[in-house]
């Protein structure tokens, strides 16, 4: 976010709710918080043995299998959640022109930069015409926070493209779990393609700090070099290999947020807030009154995420948050 952003200082991430709830000195316990994506009725997480927090990890602990299982690939490296690997992979290359799909998740753009890429940010409908002109291309699928979900034909053509010319192409699945169809993670291992996966939003489990690096294995080879030896914790490999083989968890999940996704819709569009875009876990209004509706709900406890150019509500976890969404958009008002 520029630091001409309308929302509060040092806001640049979802699910701060200590900072904002002192900058409108109302209590953290009174705040309903929005503003993350991520599924408010995660996986349940069962007890943990006393001796997992005792032992180092170990890779023949059955993680591996369960990657295999889950996405389709053999070619896959465990992280201590994504933004650790959206921050080496551009140390694994020289500077180079970058392309980042945008609007997008912010610490894309600063990874690049903070490593000496060039980079610009190009907008959808530009990608086409601006390929030609990047060694690198980063697409977050579906896109965060619009929600815009591209086509896998359109992605492997993008990485073939690209991959001609010794070009990657990253892929970031945060949010792919509720359309699984759309997923590219069972194509790797495939030249130039580097697909970044979570148990932080579909899961619920941001906390753990888990992700997974989809790629060819010279470029895992490297990435596990510069991690270095047990980076990932024990409890957290624990707690990924139960969670990524739990199929009915997840079937039944997938159908509740889509329930649920419709249910906000139709909410917002009772408030005269449009959401032409967004996915399974959130809702994207785009508005030039982004900052007033932002602080509006903001005076009511209600926590979103503000951009510049709109606004992305995340789902309520409970009856109780229903309503209290419903009641702080009706104290709003449309400014639409």
């Amino acid at each position: 976010m520029s630091d001409n952003s309308p929302y509060p200082a040092g806001h640049q991430h979802g699910g701060r709710v200590r900072a904002v709830a002192h900058e409108y000195r109302i209590a953290a316990r009174h705040w309903l918080d929005l503003s993350t994506g991520i599924n408010p009725q995660g996986w349940p997480v069962p007890a943990i043995p006393v001796e997992v927090w005792q032992r180092l990890p170990e890779d023949e602990d059955g993680l591996y299998m369960a990657m295999v299982a889950s996405f389709g690939t053999t070619a896959v490296l465990p992280v201590a959640g994504t933004q650790a690997a959206i921050q080496l992979l551009p140390r694994l290359r020289p500077a180079c022109r970058v392309g980042v799909v945008s609007p997008t998740y912010a610490e894309h753009v600063h990874a690049w930069l903070a490593a000496g890429h060039k980079v610009r940010e190009i907008a959808l409908a530009d990608v086409e015409t601006a390929l030609d002109e990047v060694d690198v291309l980063v697409v977050v699928n579906p896109n965060n926070p619009t929600g815009d979900l591209m086509a896998p034909e359109r992605l492997f053509d993008w990485n073939k493209r690209l991959a001609a010319r010794d070009g990657w192409l990253v892929v970031d699945e945060a949010f792919i779990e509720a359309t699984p169809a759309s997923s590219i993670a069972g194509a790797v291992p495939r030249a130039g393609l580097i697909v970044l996966r979570s148990l932080g939003k579909f899961w619920g489990l941001a906390g753990l700090r888990m992700g997974f690096v989809l790629a060819e294995q010279s470029l895992l080879d490297a990435l596990r070099v510069e991690l270095g030896p047990w980076h990932v914790s024990h409890p957290a490999r624990w707690i990924a290999q139960r969670a990524l083989v739990d199929l009915p968890w997840r079937e039944a999940t997938v159908q509740r947020l889509q329930r649920d996704s419709a249910r906000l819709t139709a909410l917002l569009d009772k408030h005269g807030w449009h959401t032409p875009t967004g996915c399974a876990l959130f809702r994207w209004v785009p508005t030039v009154h982004a900052a007033s509706l932002y602080d509006a709900l903001a005076k009511q406890a209600v926590l979103v995420r503000g951009f510049g150019e709109g606004v992305r509500f995340g789902l309520p976890g409970s009856e109780a948050a229903w309503i209290k969404l419903d009641k702080a958009l009706e104290q709003a008002g449309s400014l639409s």
